[in-house]
């Protein structure tokens, strides 16, 4: 079993720079793995990422969208506002390995494939499909509800999130220190972010995934 993520940037058109997002987005897949064996940018803002540990697909999926959440793109005149991401998971076998993740198959890829043309319809921003439909009735509804505030995370949120998510046993005044502010503001930010719900929600796909997987 492996998992795979296939995802898109919202509005990356409309950005005059898109180095802006492009650029952060190759460094964080670089630390996962190398491209194009593990992930591949196809298209300008279409990407594809295989993970062979399933258990680490939701954490790494936060990670994209605490990053992308993060950028505070600029046109020449003013801010047009922060972009976003569709993610769509899949988890499943994989049948043939390619010599890139575009060209791999199996259950995994078709998963995320579907997935991926039904996000829009189902108007959510990150979705999963596996071969346990009992359980992506249940993971699609914490999504769905844990995407009422992601995809209203402020540049600041997201970047709280991106820290928490790489350094989960920070307290917060480690955090404040990182971002230069005090124990009160990263406690503001840290309810805003909703990160005690966001984390709930990985620590129970981590263990329904874990089970499923023995």
């Amino acid at each position: 079993m492996i998992a795979v993520i296939n995802g898109d940037i919202i509005s990356s058109r409309k950005l005059v720079n898109q180095k802006i997002w492009l650029s952060p987005l190759k460094n964080l897949f670089a630390t996962w793995g190398i491209s194009p064996k593990n992930w591949k940018i196809h298209s300008g803002d279409f990407f594809q990422l295989e993970i062979a540990n399933p258990q680490d697909v939701l954490i790494k999926a936060l990670e994209i969208k605490a990053l992308i959440k993060k950028v505070e793109p600029l046109d020449e005149r003013k801010k047009i506002g922060a972009i976003d991401v569709r993610l769509a998971i899949g988890i499943g076998e994989k049948t043939y390995a390619g010599n890139g993740v575009s060209e791999s198959n199996g259950p995994a890829f078709h998963y995320s494939g579907d997935k991926f043309e039904s996000l829009k319809k189902e108007n959510v921003t990150m979705s999963i499909k596996t071969p346990w439909p009992t359980f992506d009735e249940e993971m699609n509804l914490y999504l769905k509800l844990a995407g009422i505030f992601m995809d209203k995370w402020s540049v600041s949120s997201a970047e709280l999130m991106q820290i928490v998510l790489n350094n989960p046993n920070l307290t917060q005044e480690e955090i404040g220190r990182l971002l230069g502010i005090k124990q009160n503001s990263v406690s503001g930010r840290w309810n805003r972010a909703n990160v005690d719900e966001i984390m709930e929600v990985n620590k129970m796909f981590q263990k329904k995934i874990k089970t499923l997987l023995q």
